[in-house]
């Protein structure tokens, strides 16, 4: 991407090209593999990509937007350009509209299905207001006012998305903490003591690593630029550290970059194959570190560092700190005993609730069993009747075409086929007999004189 797209996606740590520092000791690989791009976070990442996307391609607003500054964009002035854009690149953007619209109406016919509210008549337009990224009035044609909304909003969201990763790591470490509490509660006095040691044994040895530089200083440059970029730490020059890092020449290092920049020192206290080693720590401990050089080194709070701005933070006392970095295990627990209480009373109105609900969805269950084998001896009655109806029909079409008998139970019809054979070879006509009575003699024969 651009440093212009970049800047209108907020320079968030979210929408640009996650990079890896480049290791100059390695061969470099055949084929160089196509950028992906992080997620934001954002419910609305897809459309918001998609809508930066069509812009870029449209060469007057790309233009536009590598001139503008950041406070521009920030308030959504850029939007204004929109009406120059191209006649294709308006009518992919309508249809990127439309799909969103479509999208979230699903979203709320879920929302409104998993609460039970089938019954109620939606209002589209009226629940539309709730999303604050797209003008909901017009829901079919994308117009200045929809990249305004778009942008603000997702500044304002993605200002608030380290906050929310910070929050989403409490919670993660109240639960990591409850179920060990738990966990203790289910062991006999023995085995808690025994368990207890071997936690704070892989605590101490988790503890038990080389020193940890803080991010940004000399030391933690030098070592990038020894052990990643394969230079002489005693040539160590700034600017030359920073072209080697802007991985895609934009003239900036995004916080992808900048986090790409601790890889070395969180590999010295975090290593996945260890016990003791948590990685949703590792992901914290970086953004604690991006967060701690953004505010000595970003001056313009616009979530991006200039060369200028990381040339003058080599100049501050900051740089020359040789005082090692507090990890997570040296401050204060993220949490209090009163917020974990409070998580714990939440758990276990979570796990009530839903106690509740497989108790329902059992009795459920046993209903729809039961109104199974009702309907399945139903079916089985069903299937006997229809076979005794079927027998019942055979057995009368058999009487109906069973032939005559004779006096002592023999077929009828023999007989009478025999004398029809001989009065045929005689050429006399004989008539059959019917219902066992005697033949009437034949007419009209000539008479016989003894």
């Amino acid at each position: 991407m651009t440093g212009g797209v970049k800047v209108l996606l907020l320079l968030s740590m979210c929408l640009v090209v996650w990079t890896v520092p480049i290791d100059r000791k390695q061969d470099p690989p055949e084929e160089e593999k196509p950028e992906e791009n992080a997620d934001t976070g954002l419910y609305y990442d897809r459309y918001l990509r998609e809508v930066i996307e069509v812009l870029e391609t449209d060469p007057h607003f790309r233009e536009k937007l590598q001139s503008a500054n950041t406070d521009d964009i920030k308030n959504g002035r850029l939007s204004k350009e929109l009406d120059l854009v191209g006649h294709h690149v308006r009518t992919r953007l309508d249809e990127l509209k439309r799909q969103e619209v479509s999208r979230l109406r699903m979203l709320l016919k879920a929302k409104l299905d998993s609460t039970n509210a089938q019954s109620v008549q939606m209002d589209h337009a009226s629940l539309l207001k709730q999303f604050e990224h797209l003008d909901p009035h017009n829901q079919n044609t994308f117009e200045a006012k929809d990249l305004e909304l778009l942008i603000v909003t997702a500044t304002k969201d993605l200002e608030n998305y380290d906050a929310e990763r910070h929050e989403e790591f409490k919670r993660y470490e109240m639960l990591k903490e409850h179920e060990r509490r738990e966990y203790l509660k289910s062991l006999d006095q023995e085995k808690r003591e025994e368990e207890e040691k071997r936690i704070q044994e892989l605590k101490e040895k988790h503890r038990q690593h080389p020193k940890v530089n803080a991010p940004g200083s000399v030391d933690q440059l030098r070592e990038v630029w020894k052990e990643t970029d394969g230079l002489d730490p005693q040539e160590f020059n700034p600017k030359t550290f920073f072209k080697l890092h802007d991985t895609n020449g934009d003239g900036v290092l995004d916080e992808q970059e900048l986090e790409a920049l601790f890889t070395k020192e969180l590999e010295k206290v975090y290593d996945p194959k260890n016990e003791e080693d948590d990685m949703m720590e590792m992901e914290e401990e970086r953004l604690r570190m991006r967060e701690h050089v953004m505010q000595n080194v970003d001056l313009n709070r616009d979530r991006l560092v200039s060369l200028e701005e990381f040339l003058k933070s080599t100049e501050k006392k900051e740089f020359n700190n040789q005082n090692e970095w507090e990890t997570l295990d040296d401050t204060k627990p993220v949490y209090t005993e009163e917020e974990l209480q409070r998580f714990e009373a939440e758990l276990q109105d979570k796990e009530m609730e839903l106690g509740r609900r497989a108790e329902k969805l059992r009795q459920e269950q046993e209903l729809l069993q039961e109104r199974s084998k009702a309907l399945e001896a139903q079916k089985r009655e069903y299937q006997q009747a229809v076979k005794e109806m079927s027998q019942k029909q055979m057995e009368q079409q058999a009487v109906n075409r069973q032939p005559p008998s004779g006096p002592n139970g023999e077929l009828q019809f023999q007989e009478e086929m025999q004398k029809l054979a001989n009065e045929d070879s005689q050429g006399v006509k004989v008539p059959v007999a019917q219902n066992n009575l005697p033949a009437e003699p034949p007419q009209n024969l000539p008479q016989h004189t003894s």
